[in-house]
């Protein structure tokens, strides 16, 4: 189904701008294809234009050895040849605009938007042309979720819970066996058991045990894996979809200890990251619920600050979530005031994460949920964590 130019054009008014401006060479930007929902007819080795106005019809700019590549799309196509008759035609298809979206963010602080190169951006600024953030429109045309994804999501979510608690099971009962089980054993076991449930990942999942823990993204592989012995702290953190066109993401992390009764240190890291996580839940919910205006970065502070005042704001070291769809990180708002100041509003049909963390010397905790928001409120869509794993061996 093609794309909604007019639902792209009341959004275009909606952010104060004179059009969108997708381009594209050698497919470097997926977003404009997702968006403006075409594949390419044919090679794609020269630059296109496609201009979205807030007004009136849509216009394209192709090169003349690959006329045809905007074909799918409305309205005329002009070719060109030359660098002189490409920016002529440029030229004219912008018109008497004088500020346009793009793939760019402003130092980059969005980079899931920054598809555009500088040279490009240049050469319509040229143009008397400001280019602004596409930002906004990309999270409202590509990152909201339909009924049917929402769907996919919560029985990915069903399938992965069962194959999360299905690892730490797997590990108890080697333990119990004192039969030896390291976390690339885990992994495996988690990919094989994501096969049998119809789930796909991209990679992963991340198994850590003790200081292993405390590198967020830390991944084992068959050389370099280490033991899992009782007594040992050990970490989750899996994110897989359906096999399915359309699916989107489902992503959690879960911990646990290798033995009945943890250290006081653990359990008090996890009170501390739980309290944060729930914290940041009921900021989107309560903001939602009252219809009042939500940006990303004040998630993060929501979890951020109590980390804080908990004392260990140091060691709180990425972001509190990040968007999820048909890729496990989105192009949504993300939940963050510390890699990025990240202004974008949380709006219904999005989903993200949220994962507060603390990573200490010899272990870390992190605890993570994904919340799906609607139009009067906002859902955590699986399962939550509210004590350590426990493991009697």
């Amino acid at each position: 189904m093609p794309a909604d130019i007019t639902a792209i054009q009341r959004g275009i008014r909606d952010e104060g701008l004179d059009g969108w401006l997708f381009f594209d060479h050698h497919e470097r930007d997926p977003l404009s294809y997702r968006v403006l929902k075409f594949r390419p007819n044919g090679t794609m080795s020269r630059r296109w234009y496609f201009f979205v106005p807030a007004t009136g019809e849509p216009a394209g700019l192709v090169h003349r050895i690959e006329s045809r590549v905007l074909d799918e799309l409305p309205g005329p196509k002009r070719p060109y040849a030359g660098w002189a008759e490409q920016l002529q035609g440029l030229r004219d298809m912008l018109g008497a605009s004088r500020r346009v979206a793009m793939q760019y963010s402003p130092n980059c602080a969005v980079p899931y938007v920054s598809m555009v190169d500088g040279g490009t951006v240049d050469l319509v600024r040229s143009l008397g042309v400001d280019v602004a953030t596409s930002a906004n429109l990309v999270q409202l045309f590509e990152a909201r979720w339909s009924a049917s994804q929402l769907e996919m999501h919560l029985e990915a979510g069903r399938r992965v819970d069962r194959v999360r608690a299905q690892a730490f099971s797997f590990v108890e009962d080697a333990l119990r066996a004192n039969r030896a089980v390291g976390e690339f054993d885990v992994k495996s076991f988690v990919r094989q058991a994501f096969e049998r449930e119809g789930l796909i990942t991209d990679h992963g999942p991340i198994v850590a045990v003790n200081a292993h823990m405390s590198d967020p993204h830390y991944e084992p592989e068959a050389g370099s894996s280490a033991a899992i012995q009782p007594g040992d702290a050990l970490l989750l953190d899996m994110w897989a979809k359906l096999d399915q066109p359309g699916a989107v993401y489902y992503d959690i992390t879960w911990t646990g200890y290798c033995g009945a009764t943890p250290p006081s240190a653990i359990e008090r890291i996890f009170e501390v990251v739980t309290g944060a996580r729930d914290r940041a839940v009921e900021k989107v919910r309560g903001a939602m619920a009252a219809g009042v205006p939500l940006h990303g970065f004040e998630v993060d502070d929501a979890a951020r600050h109590f980390i804080r005042d908990q004392g260990y704001g140091d060691f709180f070291i990425h972001r509190t979530g990040h968007s999820i769809g048909e890729e496990v990180h989105g192009t949504g708002a993300n939940m963050d005031n510390l890699e990025t100041h990240d202004e974008r509003r949380v709006i219904p049909g999005t989903c993200f994460s949220i994962e507060p963390g603390v990573y200490l010397e010899g272990f870390g905790i992190r605890s993570e949920v994904n919340v799906f928001v609607e139009e009067k409120g906002a859902r955590v869509t699986g399962q939550t964590q509210r004590e350590l794993v426990r493991m009697e061996l």
